[in-house]
């Protein structure tokens, strides 16, 4: 099932290309299994994705009501309480979760600490396969497949036989509508940090002063300012605190390591 022609067929090129993608992507996944699909460009806002006309995908395309039940994009706790998206921020791979764990192919010591209090209340499905879709500038994006039976809380079969398939759809849906259909991202383009620049913002992600940082490099104070404050204007930022994020968000930088 899983083909280039496919695959082409749930890539968005441009707005009026986005309903044909969302239902040819619906028709793949019916194929494969009794599925309802709830995708997300970004799992931060509540801004449901739509066609060029402005028609919810959700409930255009995708088979949600506008029932209460089913309007999942209108919760605004998804975002922070759901396990699911939860999950989202610390894997890229597909998972699929149920009030007993998260579970994914590869080992993730992280999804075993996710909270699954009441997890059907939270994520609003009993059991559900989710395709993370982590993009540029730190945008984290997410497509989950639940059962069309609602009493069905194991998907574990389904996960084994299609995860992967289901990933590769999810991913090529939602990392072409994005720069379709969202404003871009108020980064500059073609900013070149120096190794200098990126070592001093290194080290004043992990919270380190500027005196600290000088005695780590061995170079002044002014120095060490010196080149934040060069960051800061390659990157257009307006603040320490901003050149730091922007920086990570380019990929100059980790805020974990």
């Amino acid at each position: 099932m899983l083909t280039v022609e496919n695959i082409d067929r749930v890539r968005i090129t441009d707005a009026a290309s986005v309903r044909r993608a969302a239902e040819a992507f619906r028709e793949i996944v019916e194929q494969l299994g009794d599925f309802r699909i709830a995708a997300s460009r970004n799992i931060a806002v509540k801004e449901p994705m739509v066609d060029a006309s402005g028609a919810i995908l959700a409930c255009d395309v995708f088979g949600w009501t506008d029932d209460e039940n089913d309007r999942w994009w209108h919760t605004a706790r998804l975002a922070l309480d759901s396990p699911l998206t939860g999950a989202c921020r610390y894997t890229s791979e597909p998972f699929w979760a149920n009030a007993t764990g998260v579970f994914s192919k590869q080992t993730n010591a992280f999804l075993h600490k996710i909270d699954l209090t009441n997890f059907e209340a939270r994520a609003l499905a009993r059991a559900a396969i989710v395709v993370p879709v982590h993009l540029p500038f730190g945008q984290v994006g997410a497509v989950s497949f639940t059962s069309r039976d609602r009493s069905r809380d194991d998907l574990s079969a389904e996960f084994a036989a299609l995860g992967d398939e289901l990933g590769v759809y999810a991913r090529t849906f939602v990392s072409t509508y994005v720069p379709v259909m969202c404003k871009a991202e108020r980064l500059p383009a073609g900013s070149r940090l120096s190794k200098r620049e990126v070592e001093c913002l290194r080290w004043a992600a992990i919270g380190k002063t500027d005196h600290e940082i000088s005695t780590i490099i061995e170079r002044s104070r002014a120095t060490v300012r010196f080149h934040i404050h060069n960051a800061s204007i390659k990157l257009d930022a307006v603040n320490r605190s901003q050149t730091v994020f922007k920086a990570a968000q380019l990929g100059y930088i980790g805020l974990n390591s």
